[in-house]
């Protein structure tokens, strides 16, 4: 938790933007794994609530009435049955005090002030929520149906919370470095036990392990998997093959909730093949041309495109590719091995703030993806870029048997790719680079004081050096 100070400014801050009415910031209550009796799933605060009030204990939330300059924590005391078995925790009136809010009442005072808000005919700010349990508890307080709420958020508050948390604060970028830091502790552990006849899942639990003891939590389930063009591949009981790529994409949360995102591709015997030394190549310059280009006033909807034709251009140079560059990228050619963005918001949250809808975050009026084309529409980041932001950097060429078959049999593309070559890498894999980026004044750096190993002779040199 920062200062208390900290979390007056922010809240300040946010009632200048907002302007009026009611904002409610629900926090989140904890999920039993099976049946409650039976222990919970780590508890994790919703970002929005801790970026304005701090504290991570379940059930509570921030009222901040802006008409009236009063701020409101609600929540709960626990009760002697709970302290038996957890021990005790300060009073919701000192956890307020913490915060530096001046009010505290108990959950059932929460229907009142929203009655009496509505009779006025003032206005109830509240962000999408994403939890069940938090619908129900907004159609109980407001009578909006779940199925209604996401439409019936409020805009101002939506556009308020993405301004302020998606530029980060110096002592966010610290937190974001110890994340950093410990997100290179996971990977180097992933390089060192990489191996011939180890299992995914071996690797895997051991690289979550180093998430949970130096911090809160990972910042998203571990992907680890020789299969690397499947976007999403969690690590399975499959032994790690000799000649094989392995893609591992993790992070850590810090226990201030602060999020590290990076991704290596290694060969499982220790030594990448010529084949497999010419796709990285490619990725690796993609990859570092991020740093060339992203800088303040610059739409990453443009760095997206200007990494598409570099790999447009390299990717031709191996035939996979053909024809004119800026017709193959205008025509979407290149999701073929790229159908995803290049990166997104990051920050407390791994894909920040994306429950306040994607839209809302990465883009702006003059940033809109195109949603009715294939890989352009799974941008998650477009908007200008901006001194302070954090963004995810993460260039990947993938070789997905459906899409190839998919694409070979519609003639999709046809004339910028070579489908006969294409075949013969079916069995290839996929390669991701990825790193978070911070916008500085004149231009970009990467976060994290420790690089994890990526160029192809490091890569090597640190697993034959390092590995158990």
């Amino acid at each position: 938790m920062f200062s208390k100070e900290t979390y007056i400014s922010r809240r300040a801050e946010l009632k200048k933007l907002v302007g009026e009415g009611v904002i409610l910031l629900f926090g989140n209550n904890e999920s039993p794994c099976n049946y409650p009796a039976n222990g919970y799933y780590p508890m994790r605060q919703d970002s929005s609530f801790l970026y304005y009030f701090g504290q991570k204990r379940e059930g509570l939330v921030g009222v901040i009435d802006v008409d009236n300059d009063k701020e409101i924590l609600i929540g709960d005391d626990i009760d002697i049955e709970d302290i038996v078995w957890y021990g005790s925790v300060d009073s919701v009136s000192d956890l307020a005090a913490q915060v530096g809010v001046a009010n505290s009442a108990p959950m059932k005072q929460l229907k009142v002030i929203c009655d009496n808000a509505s009779a006025a005919k003032r206005t109830i700010h509240f962000l999408p929520p994403y939890r069940h349990d938090i619908k129900i508890q907004i159609m109980d307080l407001l009578g909006i149906h779940p199925s209604q709420q996401k439409a019936a958020a409020s805009m101002p508050l939506i556009r308020a919370v993405v301004k302020m948390r998606s530029t980060k604060e110096a002592q966010e970028i610290e937190a974001l470095e110890r994340a950093a830091t410990i997100g290179y502790k996971m990977h180097t552990t992933a390089m060192r036990l990489t191996r011939p006849g180890v299992t995914e899942k071996f690797v895997g639990g051991q690289v979550d392990g180093i998430a949970h003891s130096y911090g809160a939590m990972v910042s998203f389930a571990t992907i680890f998997s020789q299969h690397g063009e499947i976007m999403h591949g969690n690590p399975s009981m499959a032994l790690l093959e000799d000649g094989r790529l392995a893609l591992c994409d993790c992070g850590a949360e810090t226990i201030d909730h602060y999020c590290s995102d990076n991704t290596r591709t290694m060969p499982v015997n220790g030594k990448f093949t010529q084949r497999q030394l010419e796709i990285y190549s490619i990725v690796e310059a993609c990859h570092d041309y991020v740093l060339e280009v992203a800088r303040p006033g610059v739409k990453y909807m443009d760095v997206h495109f200007a990494v598409c034709r570099l790999m447009t251009e390299r990717l031709k140079e191996l035939g996979l590719m053909r024809g004119d560059t800026e017709a193959a990228v205008r025509a979407g050619a290149h999701a073929m091995f790229l159908p995803h963005g290049l990166g997104h918001m990051m920050g407390m949250d791994v894909h920040d703030m994306e429950n306040l809808d994607q839209i809302n975050v990465g883009f702006d009026e003059e940033t809109r993806p195109n949603l009715e084309q294939f890989g352009t529409n799974c941008l998650r980041m477009g908007r200008r870029l901006e001194e302070g932001f954090v963004v995810t950097d993460e260039p990947g060429i993938y070789f997905i048997p459906a899409l190839i078959d998919d694409w070979r049999a519609s003639g999709h593309c046809a004339e910028f790719l070579n489908f006969d070559l294409l075949e013969t890498y079916k069995d290839f894999g996929g390669i991701r680079i990825e790193d978070d980026v911070l916008i500085t004044a004149d231009g970009c750096r990467f976060i994290g004081k420790e690089r994890i190993p990526y160029h192809p002779k490091d890569v090597e040199e640190y697993m034959a050096a390092h590995r158990d």
